[in-house]
This record gives structure tokens, sequence and C-alpha cells, in this order.
């Protein structure tokens, strides 16, 4: 398909302007994806507010957005299993399929990934796409594009659910009720976790948490976090805690509110990378920490929770935004974050 697409670019910290592109032409094992859906996520917010993350530094201009949902309009001469009109969801990070870890399958871990939107790659707040076609994941006819979109951050969820070893029978507490706690609540109800409890300090997402299925909700800032937790757990403390809020007092407080032998995974970032937690506690607990760094082998299975209804993705998104008004969407969505749970930008303004 030949012609020109709209592209927004980051030209600054703070700043958002477009330009036009060659649509790309797919490679003889990519497909060419008409883009309808992209969502906002906290790393395009932080790039765009702070113009880095640790090593990863913007040089404008540069395409923010690495959770794109969309129609097939074109395939490469070597792809077999997509077809022109099939709605799919894009995992962003081709790898190298060579490294120790590809070797091992835990291919999230490759250091020479071509992640959409990590510095120097582009991101795709865009038109159109040519991706990988063993990275675009076929939609079945339940699941719209805008969920497509956000299977992204939903593998996330999973991911963490999966290195707690969640399982039914247990009680999890999820600290942070961002669009990555939420996923993450959804997951574990979705792979049988009995009891999920919900923490957080903004309330109108500790509303959007319950409405979404959570067990119970706890406000930092009006209870006492872990009294409440030993409370609801009959004085045990639970069996398993995501952390997604990324702050020390909320990771602390994982550590004490757990019962001993519990797991706790960290998914969340702190805004100084480095956090000084009650290690002697977590020993005589003999907990076990898990870390979470995206994801591996967990698209097929999110969107078959998601066709099965046992994953309500579109109740995550409080906020769509046309791609003619990118930069409101992104100032919005830093300046209102008690407001706001989860923006999307609507690329293709006839997309459902």
């Amino acid at each position: 398909m030949e012609g020109k697409m709209k592209v927004a670019v980051m030209e600054g910290i703070g700043k958002m302007g477009f330009t036009e592109r060659d649509i790309p032409a797919p490679k003889a094992d990519e497909v060419l994806v008409k883009l309808d859906y992209v969502g906002i996520c906290g790393s395009d917010l932080h790039y765009y507010e702070t113009g880095r993350i640790g090593d990863y530094i913007v040089e404008p201009p540069f395409v923010l957005g690495h959770e794109p949902g969309g129609v097939v309009v074109e395939v490469g001469a070597d792809v077999k299993h997509l077809k022109v009109g099939d709605r799919v969801a894009l995992e962003p990070g081709k790898t190298c399929g060579h490294c120790e870890f590809c070797r091992e399958g835990k291919y999230n871990l490759c250091p020479d990934v071509i992640f959409f939107a990590t510095p120097p790659v582009d991101g795709v707040f865009q038109e159109y796409v040519a991706h990988e076609a063993d990275l675009c994941f076929k939609l079945p006819e339940n699941v719209s594009t805008l969920e497509g979109a956000l299977i992204e951050p939903l593998a996330v969820g999973f991911h963490a659910a999966q290195q707690g070893g969640a399982h039914a029978g247990q009680t999890a507490v999820v600290t942070g009720s961002g669009c990555i706690g939420l996923v993450s609540m959804m997951a574990l109800k979705a792979m049988g976790v009995s009891k999920v409890y919900v923490v957080d300090i903004m309330e109108k997402r500790l509303e959007k948490a319950m409405e979404l299925g959570a067990t119970g909700v706890i406000n930092g800032k009006e209870q006492n976090v872990v009294e409440e937790v030993r409370r609801l757990t009959g004085g045990k403390g639970c069996d398993l805690v995501i952390e997604t809020a990324g702050t020390e007092i909320t990771t602390r407080q994982a550590i004490e509110f757990t019962k001993k032998g519990a797991t706790i995974v960290l998914v969340g970032y702190s805004k100084s990378g480095e956090l000084t937690l009650p290690i002697s506690l977590a020993l005589d607990k003999e907990l076990t920490f898990k870390t979470v760094f995206r994801y591996r082998h967990i698209y097929p299975m999110a969107i078959e929770a998601v066709a099965e209804g046992k994953v309500n993705l579109k109740g995550i998104v409080t906020d769509v935004f046309d791609l003619d008004d990118v930069q409101k969407g992104m100032d919005y969505s830093i300046n209102n974050k008690a407001e706001i749970v989860k923006g999307v930008i609507k690329i293709n303004k006839e997309a459902e």
C-alpha cells in the first residue's frame, strides 16, 4: 500500500506535534496493520514528562505508544496464518531468537529486543505499522480492537500472577490500582485466586477496582493497611502480593502484612530506583520475592481470557482521545491522575 500516514511525534518534553511519513511496506514475514487504538502507558507518560527512563533517553522527534490493536490490510509473501481483514493485537517486542534467554523461552529478557517506544525505537502513535506476523495475534469475533490494544498491559498482569504462582484457595493483595494494578487483579481472579483485595489512596481507582471484581478495597489514606489486611485474613496475612505502586511504603507494608512463606511480586518501578526495606522481617518470614519485566508467552492466554468473559478489559478505559488530540490526551493523563485510570488514543476515527 503506497501513500502517506499521519504520525504523532514527541517534539520535546511536554510537547507533541505531527508529521507525515510513508506508509511502511511489510517484509515477507510481516503484515501491515491499520491501527485502530493505541493505549497510553505509564512509560509513555514518563518519557513525555521527563524525557527519559533510566538509561533510555528520548531524542526528538520520537514516536510514543506500544499498546496497539488494529486490522491487517496487507500480508507479506511468507505469511500463512493471517489474512487481510483480520483484527489483531500486536506484541510490541521483537527479539533476536538466538541468545541464551530466547533459546530458554525467556525471550522477554533478550538484550537485543526491539520494542516499540523504547528509545531509539519509535512507537506506534501513527496510522499504520508493519510488524512481524508471528507477533500479531488474531482476535476472536467477540474481542474488539480496543480490547486488542489493552492485551499488552493485561499480559503484564498475567505474567505477574504467574510469577507469583497464583492459584485457587489463595488470598492476594494488589498494591496500586492504576492500569497495571487493575489488570493484575483481574488476572488473579481469572486464574482462580479466591480473594483479591486492592490497596490505593485514590478513591476513584478503588471504585473501579470494585466495579471490576475486587473482593474488597483498602484506602491507604484513611485506613491502616497492615492492620486491615490482617483483619481481613483473620490475623494470618495474605498468601500473595502483586506490588504495582512502585513505592517504598507499599513494599514495606507488603512485607509486614504477608503471612510466613508468602510471595511478593514486584512490578512497579520506584521513581528513585531504590528502596529501603525491612529485610530482617522478610528473612524471618522466609518470603519469596519475584520480579517482572514485561511478559512472555502470554498473549494467547490473555486474549482467551477476554473472549471468555473472565477479564473486562473495556472496563479499565476511562478516557478515549482522537489522534488529533494526542497532546490533550497526554497532558490530561498526567494532570488528572486521580480521575483517569486508563487513557487510549483512537487512531482510526471509524473504528468501533
